[in-house]
């Protein structure tokens, strides 16, 4: 596993992977979701990982980044700022050259397997550089979200050990397997998961790589400690937390003033992002993640 002993991200979910715990990936559209998952992190004395999508850097030229990278300098438990479904060369060495990421998400899911690897390869070297960690995905997680492509329409390519260690070989340091979990929406017959993909994936790459579990959006906390005790050592939220935004401006817009809708938004973000970190088992974790930072 590559090492990068200032980095925070990897000492972060190195911690997870030791202590068999996982740490929360909060997706952040806005400032708000930022002061929640600190404000959550610090409530629950846990590690966080701040989750930024390009579209951050596009609509924001990189206000929400520097916003992010002073959150987590100023916490008092251990904070990361990663990139995640960064899906163009262009986008991934904009990022990097920005400051304030310590990781970034190489996804190349969308071409081929061997431009795929071609492009992850050269990127993988790049951001070791400058010292952020890479995180990619072999196989192809379908479905879309807010700032991912929707590869919905592309046929689904679980990942084998045998691809993972192809993507080991790369250099990166985590992988966001597929086995079955989807971006988005399940649908009515829920999470269909191949747990014995999973651990076959987890028992070759452990002590090379971590893992990292992408499609999370309709878990509970049984889902979670299932995926956890299969590998994964980071889960990445999005529409558990950012729906709870959007259902208090719903609810509030008109009725009162928009700085309570904010107060409001952000609390009930933060109680998303506390509740997943009891699920995680992250809560009261902190001290083990600053000790290997």
């Amino acid at each position: 596993m590559a090492q990068h002993k200032s980095n925070r991200a990897l000492a972060i979910v190195n911690a997870a992977a030791q202590g068999g715990y996982a740490v929360a990936a909060m997706c952040c559209y806005n400032i708000e979701g930022i002061i929640a998952s600190v404000r959550a992190a610090e409530a629950k004395r846990s590690p966080v990982i701040i989750q930024l999508f390009p579209w951050a850097i596009e609509y924001a030229n990189g206000l929400l980044v520097h916003a992010a990278k002073e959150a987590s300098d100023n916490a008092t438990v251990p904070v990361a700022v990663h990139m995640d479904h960064a899906q163009s060369p262009e986008i991934i060495r904009r990022a990097a050259e920005l400051g304030g990421f310590d990781g970034i998400m190489a996804d190349m899911s969308h071409y081929d397997k061997e431009e795929n690897m071609a492009k992850t390869k050269e990127l993988v070297h790049f951001l070791h550089q400058k010292g952020i960690i890479v995180e990619a995905e072999p196989g192809r997680i379908n479905g879309g979200e807010d700032g991912v492509e929707d590869t919905g329409d592309l046929e689904g390519i679980l990942t084998t050990p045998e691809q993972a260690d192809e993507f080991i070989e790369l250099g990166i340091d985590w992988l966001a397997p597929a086995f079955g979990n989807v971006h988005g929406k399940y649908g009515p017959r829920g999470p269909c998961l191949d747990y014995d993909r999973l651990g076959r994936i987890h028992e070759s790459t452990k002590g090379r790589i971590h893992l990292v579990l992408h499609g999370a959006g309709d878990f509970d906390e049984k889902l979670f400690k299932e995926c956890i005790k299969h590998g994964m050592a980071k889960c990445n939220i999005n529409d558990a937390m950012n729906n709870k935004f959007t259902d208090v401006m719903r609810d509030r817009a008109g009725k009162v003033p928009l700085t309570t809708i904010i107060e409001e938004g952000t609390l009930a973000m933060q109680k998303v992002v506390e509740e997943h970190m009891d699920w995680m088992g992250s809560t009261g974790r902190a001290g083990e993640a600053s000790q290997v930072i």
